[in-house]
């Protein structure tokens, strides 16, 4: 019995990947196949609403496992699987990847536009109010070409998280 083409494959496994993972609590960013000599390689790519660690990476990796070899008749075949996180590099493409960003600084891209830089607010379905160069902008997800997390060496300044309503810190000191 042969499996079907990778897209296809990939479209039948999504929705098989997708309920495992959700169930522990997490969710499916990207499920893609590919020929890996005569084996498939099954690549999965996992986040959760506080990010995803190795431990977590393991736990999802079991569950698709499990899940996958519960519908082996769909691959149909030997298959190699890897289940990783997004890297820091992931563009920032839905509300909830707006919404795990809160507080980190992001680079971002608009059409015709210089790319800049903003520290992530509230954000709901259509936008995000970002801190740029000490004001609050609203800027729509439709008007953003491409937006990235800034990987941040350092505590971001106590002003521009008060600014954005972050409480926490003010609090713990109180």
């Amino acid at each position: 019995m042969s499996s079907p083409p990778r897209g296809e494959l990939a479209a039948q496994l999504t929705p098989v990947v997708r309920e495992a993972v959700e169930a522990i609590g997490y969710d499916l960013e990207l499920l893609d196949v590919n020929q890996a000599g005569r084996r498939r390689l099954v690549k999965v790519v996992v986040d959760g609403d506080e990010g995803i660690g190795l431990d977590e990476v393991a736990q999802a990796s079991r569950a698709v496992s499990a899940a996958l070899d519960a519908n082996e008749h769909l691959i149909a075949g030997p298959y190699t699987l890897e289940v990783t996180s997004p890297g820091a590099d992931r563009p920032l493409t839905r509300p909830r990847h707006w919404l795990r960003a809160r507080l980190r600084l992001v680079k971002v891209k608009q059409p015709e536009q210089v790319e800049w830089f903003g520290r992530v607010g509230d954000c709901d379905d259509t936008g995000v109010v970002l801190l740029v160069k000490g004001e609050l902008r609203r800027v729509e997800y439709s008007a953003i070409e491409r937006a990235v997390v800034e990987v941040e060496f350092k505590q971001p300044p106590v002003e521009e998280l008060a600014l954005l309503g972050d409480r926490g810190s003010k609090e713990e000191s109180e």
